[in-house]
């Protein structure tokens, strides 16, 4: 009898405990995003500024969960872990899909043109539905059409991603005497 409590009391319970990111979330009001900041024009540093498609991008959905997006500089061996662990709630950096779902993750639905995906921690179902929700209502808006036309299209990369500035060229060397 106390077995068959047992087992009923843990399935009650137990998805009020995959509930805890988006409650967690909502409850510090931000969402803490991954990304590497030598990605243009993903992310990139302008004038000292996170700037980039997963930047504009990541506010937009932070936006749509009704919270502040909290940008967190990751390099690039240190996102998945990250996520993993929960230092970081998502991550908006190209990921392999098959290598985040391999491991403790889950990942979004597919959005954008690129088919990109974003890694979430296993097993919160009340998380992945909000995400997916606010992926579908930002593709539905145009919105992260006309963020990947003003970053990912080839026409418009050139005027929003970082110039490459060629270092200046050493003077040549003073003539010997």
């Amino acid at each position: 009898m106390r077995l068959i409590t047992g087992l009923l009391l843990a399935a009650l319970i137990s998805p009020l405990a995959q509930a805890e990111l988006i409650d967690e979330i909502n409850d510090r009001g931000e969402l803490r995003i991954a990304v590497q900041t030598d990605n243009a024009p993903y992310a990139f540093k302008k004038d000292e500024q996170l700037t980039g498609f997963d930047i504009e991008f990541g506010q937009e959905l932070a936006r749509e969960l009704d919270v502040r997006a909290q940008f967190v500089e990751a390099p690039a061996d240190e996102v998945l872990p990250g996520v993993q662990s929960g230092m970081y709630d998502i991550a908006l950096t190209p990921v392999a899909s098959q290598s985040a779902s391999q491991g403790a993750l889950d990942l979004s639905q597919p959005f954008a043109e690129k088919t990109l995906v974003i890694p979430f921690q296993k097993d919160n179902p009340a998380f992945e539905s909000a995400l997916n929700n606010a992926l579908q209502r930002l593709e539905d808006s145009g919105r992260t059409a006309e963020l990947e036309h003003k970053w990912l299209d080839p026409e418009t990369k050139a005027e929003t991603a970082p110039s490459v500035t060629p270092a200046p060229a050493e003077p040549p060397p003073a003539p010997a005497h």
